[in-house]
């Protein structure tokens, strides 16, 4: 190309004040962002107090821009995953590693808060005059019913966010493609080009996250503030300890022994995970940032984050089970119950089993508390106390319980996949994000 005479060639253009600021945003990983939000939504909460709650529809927003992700992401990744498999088998391989682990998860997780609970105690000399009485709606049976994931019209299934209903038909209709091969490539191909939009949809998402954080951070802090451990400080602690012992000792050796891959980059990879799961108190929620996380961050092919990381979502709650069995224990230890060994052994079993059937959303597992506090003698009434006691502190609690549901899901889905040769340990070894 040529230029007129008098014309000089144009200097390029200063980005400006604004597109510097929009360069030095994005040029910040979006997890160091995120944390940078959660501190200074904790600061303007304390000092804003209760006003903070005027900001929480930011945080609303946040949550309901990831969980309209979620129906879509599950259901063209599942299809997508199961129809790249290839050999059928490999669909009930995979699926029963993945159940037995998170049943063993969920066990050592009831392990660990049975024994916080007997050696902590913090249950001995709870003050539950203040407290105010909150009668529990009916929880349903434990387990799960045929109601609950056989859909009769898969268009409501979906209309509705019935997770476990799109997960049985995804399953389905991956099978079908994967039956009638050669026909149904087209098929395949059209999901596994929605699976990669959709994982792309959630990065976009992912950008908002640092001001819904922030939100719910703010409202948490200036609504509750941190004088809600002075009441409940020992439970409270027990809590942190205990998701904190589950998520990097349980789940870290999980992935180190089983796994056989070093822990560092495990826990460098889910980190975006790990936070969302902390400020939205929601498995559901943070599913599809866990997709991501998963696929992107720690190599783990489409094949088992389809499988395992829904399925995950609902059975799998670490972080439940450690908190129902811990509460058992208050609860026993606050109106003078002495549990013998076979006691502990049913509330271990029933607690495994309710923790199954937890819903994935937040202070669901105050509400299958009942059907555990039964097994020793704890009446309608004193559960109806102990939830009025606990109630007010619960939300900051469920943020902490929230992280080992989700850090469980991770590791056994890095487990499984690296049993089934689905997972490429350079870009697990590689944390490029970080």
């Amino acid at each position: 190309m040529t230029l007129e005479a008098g014309s000089a060639a144009e200097p390029p253009r200063s980005p400006g004040v604004f597109g510097r600021m929009v360069g030095l945003w994005f040029g910040v990983p979006l997890w160091q962002r995120i944390i940078a939000a959660l501190l200074l939504g904790a600061a303007v909460g304390l000092f804003w107090g209760p006003g903070a709650a005027s900001i929480k529809w930011i945080g609303d927003l946040f949550v309901h821009l990831i969980r309209m992700a979620v129906i879509p992401l599950v259901l063209v990744t599942i299809v997508s995953g199961v129809a790249a498999l290839g050999d059928p088998r490999r669909l009930g391989s995979i699926g029963v590693k993945t159940l037995v682990l998170y049943l063993f998860t969920t066990s050592v997780a009831v392990g660990v808060g049975l024994s916080l609970g007997v050696f902590a105690q913090p249950g001995l000399g709870a003050d539950f005059s203040a407290a105010t009485p909150q009668v529990l709606s009916a929880s349903g049976s434990v387990g799960l019913g045929i109601n609950d994931v056989v859909p009769a019209n898969i268009f409501k299934a979906l209309a509705d966010g019935a997770l476990l209903p799109t997960i049985f038909f995804a399953l389905l209709l991956g099978s079908a493609i994967l039956a009638t091969g050669e026909k149904a490539r087209p098929m395949a191909a059209m999901f596994e080009s929605a699976s990669e939009v959709m994982l792309k949809v959630v990065a976009i998402i992912m950008e908002f996250s640092p001001f819904g954080v922030f939100a719910l951070i703010a409202m948490v802090m200036g609504t509750t503030g941190v004088s809600v451990f002075a009441n409940i400080g020992v439970l409270a602690l027990c809590v942190l300890g205990g998701s904190i012992f589950q998520s990097l000792i349980v789940h870290g050796l999980i992935v180190r022994l089983m796994a056989w891959l070093p822990v560092i980059p495990f826990f460098r990879g889910i980190t975006d995970a790990m936070l969302v799961a902390f400020s939205t108190s929601s498995s559901m929620a943070t599913l599809p940032v866990a997709m991501r996380v998963a696929e992107e961050n720690l190599g783990i092919k489409p094949a088992v984050v389809s499988t395992a990381l829904p399925l995950g979502a609902t059975v799998s709650m670490d972080g439940t089970a450690l908190y129902i069995a811990l509460l058992a224990t208050f609860a026993a230890q606050a109106f003078g119950v002495q549990l013998s060994l076979e006691q502990y052994l049913l509330i271990g079993v029933t607690t495994v089993m309710v923790a199954v059937g937890t819903a994935p959303v937040p202070s669901a597992s105050l509400f299958m508390l009942a059907g555990v506090l039964t097994t020793f003698g704890i009446s309608p009434e004193q559960t109806a106390v102990l939830v009025g006691f606990i109630l007010p502190f619960d939300r900051v609690l469920d943020m902490i319980r929230t992280v080992p549901n989700n850090t469980s899901d991770l590791a056994v889905a890095t487990v499984v996949a690296r049993w089934e040769n689905e997972i490429d340990v350079e870009i697990y070894k590689s944390s490029k994000d970080i």
